[in-house]
């Protein structure tokens, strides 16, 4: 199979990957492992999209604080410039997306038309938003659209395994579909495989989030860097403080939230956030993720008391999921810090050129800059549509008419499938790994542990690997590969942002940022 441009995934950063190329011309193949478009992170989004006001200098402000000072400045200065023209582009105009409008109205011409929300570390109300649910808002019109595109063809439920790689070129890919591995030659491949929420026990991504593109471009060689920065929500629905609920997939409850009120209390009824940061619920997200967890700590719950907002009116979706768990919204709503957003990922420049040729990164797996050490709210939608035009556009003009054939070794698959339980055991003990060493705070001593434990579970599954071929034993390679990036780089890096290293006794070694490049995969 030849095309243009490969682009694997479907989230946001990669239909606009493969919007922009086949805009330019290109011959565009998706391959995902998704089937439904909840497979995806994007379409789980709860908050909105960020976009510039009439204030961008703000905008920039606003990114580069919450990131605690690390964000790039220049990849700060793209994201800020190009916001507002792009959701116009794409999202507006292209896939008309309707978004809350005041008043109920929803023709979009102009920015005073819409309900602008305010979260987490604005210092205003920015933030388009399809009441707590815009991904979803956004993703499935855009995959409509795509689907009913010339010069796109998405190939989905297929995994992509591993790069093909000449001499430092990636020429495409293999992948797994319908039980068989077939290469895909392309004249450029962008990346957009999301985050690594799988690598933990509790994560607000869906199943399948297994940092696929972070480790098939590390192994093939390409850099990545600032792993450290895993950021962490604050507010996930906990199901651990409720007896009556099983202890499933936390869900997020959007900051959007407490831009509207919303208050964070202890087991003890104090709300405790405004003795930590001068804007209480609002500081950014790794501030307030971490008091959650030591008010947790010190006291065994924390709510989210939404008494003085019209709850129910103003986040109806939100409140039917809560009350599909049963919260009683009068006491509040149980909640815990659980892995968001990997600010870290595969290097890229501002057009999502990597440092192999042809290969190019958009979305979670990406490191573009803008992050630095802390993702601001709703910026992450807003960073996948970015890159993923430029990347889509760069990868159109370097790829066209440019697939060729090139000799690869088939990955070996002649030992029988292991059970179905093998994988689930292998994810079990990684969660309880990284939960446990490389979660919210981090010591020198647990960061060696983790270290060593996931060494020992990549070098099990490696063996398994190199003899079979399924989803689920690369996914698991993949998720090892990407834990052990994210040790290693905790490991050599001082405190920044939603990296906290600490001693024992709870004291932060260090407040400078730790901008290295990662080492190997192979640590």
């Amino acid at each position: 199979m030849k095309a243009d441009v490969l682009v694997v995934g479907s989230g946001i950063a990669g239909c606009a990957a493969a919007l922009a190329a086949a805009r330019e011309g290109a011959d565009v193949l998706v391959v995902t492992k998704a089937t439904e478009p909840e497979d995806a992170a994007s379409d789980w989004a709860q908050g909105g999209i960020a976009v510039t006001q009439s204030a961008p200098e703000e905008f920039a402000a606003d990114i580069r604080r919450a990131s605690d000072g690390t964000a790039d400045p220049e990849a700060v200065e793209t994201l800020v410039s190009e916001s507002r023209a792009v959701v116009e582009d794409v999202l507006l105009d292209t896939l008309g997306v309707e978004f809350d409008a005041v008043g109920g109205g929803t023709d979009g011409t102009g920015a005073a038309d819409f309900d602008l929300a305010r979260e987490a570390g604005h210092s205003s109300r920015r933030i388009l938003h399809v009441d707590a649910s815009t991904g979803a808002h956004v993703l499935r019109p855009f995959l409509q659209h795509l689907s009913a595109r010339d010069g796109v063809r998405i190939v989905d439920d297929a995994t992509a395994l591993d790069l093909l790689t000449e001499e430092g070129t990636v020429r495409g890919a293999t992948v797994l579909a319908d039980g068989e591995v077939e290469p895909v030659f392309a004249g450029a491949t962008v990346l957009a495989t999301g985050g690594i929420g799988d690598c933990y026990a509790r994560s607000t991504n869906p199943a399948g989030a297994t940092g696929d593109g972070v480790a098939m471009a590390a192994l093939a060689g390409a850099t990545v860097s600032n792993m450290q920065y895993v950021q962490f929500h604050p507010t996930a629905y906990d199901p651990r403080t409720d007896p009556q609920a099983d202890d499933a997939q936390p869900f997020l409850v959007s900051e959007a939230v407490r831009g509207e009120g919303a208050a964070l209390r202890d087991a003890d009824g104090r709300r405790f956030m405004p003795d930590v940061h001068e804007d209480a619920e609002l500081a950014p997200r790794d501030v307030v993720a971490r008091a959650v967890s030591r008010a947790r700590d010190r006291t065994g719950r924390v709510v989210l008391d939404v008494s003085d907002l019209d709850f129910r009116e103003e986040f109806p979706d939100l409140a039917a999921l809560c009350d599909d768990r049963g919260v009683d919204l009068d006491a509040g709503i149980p909640v815990a810090p659980s892995e968001h957003f990997l600010c870290g990922g595969v290097a890229v420049d501002d057009r999502g050129r990597t440092s192999l040729s042809r290969l190019f990164a958009a979305g979670e797996c990406a490191r573009t800059g803008v992050h630095g050490a802390n993702r601001l709210a709703s910026t992450s939608l807003l960073e996948g549509l970015v890159w993923g035009v430029r990347a889509g556009e760069t990868a159109a003009e370097r790829g066209r008419g440019e697939a060729e054939v090139v000799e690869y070794a088939s990955p070996r698959d002649s030992d029988p499938a292991l059970p179905d339980a093998f994988a689930d055991t292998k994810f079990d003990r990684l969660g309880r790994t990284m939960d446990g060493f490389v979660g919210i705070e981090r010591t020198p001593d647990g960061l060696g542990t983790a270290r060593a434990r996931l060494r020992r579970l990549k070098g099990e599954v490696d063996a398994y690997a190199r003899t079979r071929v399924s989803r689920s034993i690369y996914e698991l390679r993949n998720a090892c590969v990407s834990s052990l990036l994210v040790a290693r780089a905790a490991a050599d890096a001082p405190s920044a942002g939603c990296h906290s290293l600490v001693d024992p006794d709870g004291s932060e070694e260090s407040d400078d940022a730790g901008q290295g490049v990662t080492p190997s995969a192979d640590d």
